[in-house]
């Protein structure tokens, strides 16, 4: 309903849905934010403006000459805004909008901030005050711009307002842009994925562009030292232990941090983490992800609620993808490493993968998901040769945890946990709520939507690590600990396997359905909002990543 809206739309917003209306969509309705350089830069070149100064009178209290950061707003015209700088003469006023940028080649202004601009005018004049043309001024130039409010020009902006109020009633977000040029600097382009959503719903054959970094900036800080503090100072996370720093890391370059078994992490460290969106994971010593410590939730409200109702009414189409996925990539693993011992299991995995694309329910999709995981742990002994030299029982194939009770089931609960935290933290990223599953059932303590999401990732990432672990010797009979039948690491076999684990989430390779290059962390990222775009409407169907 219209009542469900803001009153008022800023006349920021109306210079993004000219620009763009699918970002001013997520800006705007979904409260999506992500900086970038550019944006960076807008901060730095409003600074003075933002600070304010200047007195505004209305027309009949005084006389205005020059005022900073003025806000007016108008029920009548729908429209609210943030004035950078009105100056006054001759019994008129000229609000001058800064742009970090610089105009088009002819010298003119870009459509879409001298739509900004006309709405500023429009406001003045509702206020009282004589307004005959606003100015632009672009940064990169130096020099203003004349906006002259024509009949064209008034009309496109009112026109504007009505558009940006209709298309957010909508509540799903307008279409991408296809291949345009205004999407690479964009600094939303990582949440908005305009190729790739426009490839997935079929509205595009062209290949996507890598519009997104292939690998984020920052990496994630691991603290299994036992009695260790985590802090911060001098815009760098510290981790010390009875007053000795032990190490530090730059603010800019922390992803998340993983805190193992007794390690403390400040209150001051923990305000300043929740500032930059840093969340916290809390694992026990052996490596369960215990909980999560985040800040406030993502504003994406709308997407909670789609979530939440796709969970209550079972929708089913998701988790099928999700499945068929799994047992695909269980099927190319065993395949590349397990030469003609699998080759059975290998040809059943894949009437297995077909027959949960086309399963009729929840109960029968979970047996398919059980005879699937049977026949490739049974063949999983094949890929690991080298199991022997570990200490415990020997491997047979068999799943056992809490406590695990032989190496390798070890290692597979500890990357596992690694892998759910890498999903947790996906989707908080994008603005789920990880409790809540849709194959996966809601329960005490598990964040069962990123269990969901990451079946499909097991073999890729888990597993994979724990091959690598084992047929290469990065673990060693040291590493390990066997204590009445039940087999954990050490501090040495926890770095170990984080460290292996880093270097496969960082491996980059070329996604099978976008045709460019990532890092599979980025991977991860982009399946948590394919899965977004999926419950909000914009794609009919989940795709799952399925290497070759």
């Amino acid at each position: 309903m219209l009542a469900d809206l803001p009153e008022l739309v800023p006349a920021r917003m109306l210079n993004e849905y000219a620009y763009c209306p699918r970002l001013f969509f997520l800006e705007w309705v979904d409260s999506l934010w992500a900086p970038n350089a550019d944006t960076a830069e807008g901060e730095r070149r409003h600074r003075r403006a933002d600070a304010g100064g200047g007195a505004a009178p209305l027309p009949d209290e005084g006389v205005l000459k020059a005022a900073r950061s003025v806000e007016l707003a108008s029920e009548r015209l729908g429209i609210t805004a943030k004035l950078d700088l009105v100056e006054g003469a001759g019994g008129t006023v000229v609000p001058v909008d800064l742009k970090k940028g610089r105009p088009t080649r002819e010298g003119e202004p870009w459509e879409a901030d001298a739509v900004q601009v006309c709405a500023q005018i429009l406001l003045l004049r509702d206020h009282g005050y004589a307004c005959e043309r606003g100015e632009l001024f672009y940064a990169e130039t130096r020099q203003r711009v004349p906006v002259e409010p024509t009949p064209e020009l008034v009309a496109r902006t009112l026109g504007v307002v009505q558009q940006a109020r209709s298309a957010a009633l909508r509540l799903v977000p307008p279409p991408p842009l296809e291949s345009s040029p205004k999407c690479p600097r964009c600094s939303l382009v990582g949440i908005c994925l305009p190729d790739e959503v426009n490839l997935l719903a079929r509205r595009s054959g062209d290949r996507p562009r890598r519009l997104i970094a292939a690998d984020p900036d920052a990496v994630p800080l691991y603290v299994a030292e036992q009695g260790a503090v985590v802090g911060v100072s001098g815009g760098r996370v510290t981790v010390s232990r009875h007053r000795e720093e032990l190490a530090a890391m730059r603010l800019i370059d922390v992803l998340h941090v993983c805190a193992y078994g007794n390690v403390q992490v400040t209150a001051q460290a923990m305000r300043t983490l929740f500032d930059r969106d840093v969340d916290v994971f809390h694992f026990s010593y052996g490596g369960w992800l215990l909980g999560v410590t985040t800040g406030l939730p993502s504003k994406n409200v709308q997407l909670r609620i789609r979530q939440a109702t796709a969970a209550a009414r079972g929708q089913f189409g998701a988790p099928r993808g999700m499945i068929a996925g799994k047992i695909r990539n269980c099927r190319v693993l065993l395949r590349r490493n397990g030469g003609d011992q699998v080759e059975r299991a290998v040809g059943q995995l894949g009437e297995l993968a077909r027959r949960a694309e086309e399963a009729s329910g929840p109960a029968e999709l979970l047996g398919i998901e059980g005879a699937a995981a049977r026949l490739y742990f049974d063949a999983f002994p094949a890929l690991i040769g080298r199991a022997a030299e570990l200490p415990g029982p020997a491997y047979s194939g068999l799943r056992n945890r809490r406590p695990p009770t032989d190496a390798v089931n070890c290692l597979l609960s500890f990357t596992y946990g690694l892998l759910t935290k890498e999903l947790t933290a996906a989707c908080l990223m994008v603005g789920f709520d990880p409790y809540i599953g849709l194959y996966h059932r809601p329960r005490f303590g598990r964040p069962a939507l990123a269990l969901d999401l990451a079946e499909e990732f097991r073999p890729l990432l888990a597993d994979s690590t724990v091959l690598t672990l084992i047929n290469n010797r990065e673990v060693a009979p040291s590493d390990f600990l066997v204590r009445a039948g039940a087999v954990t690491l050490t501090a040495a076999g926890r770095k170990a396997v984080i460290r292996a684990w880093e270097r496969r989430m960082a491996t980059t390779v070329r996604h099978p359905m976008f045709g460019y290059s990532v890092s599979y962390r980025r991977a991860v990222e982009l399946q948590a909002r394919i899965l977004a775009a999926h419950l909000t409407g914009e794609l009919a169907e989940y795709a799952p990543m399925v290497t070759r």
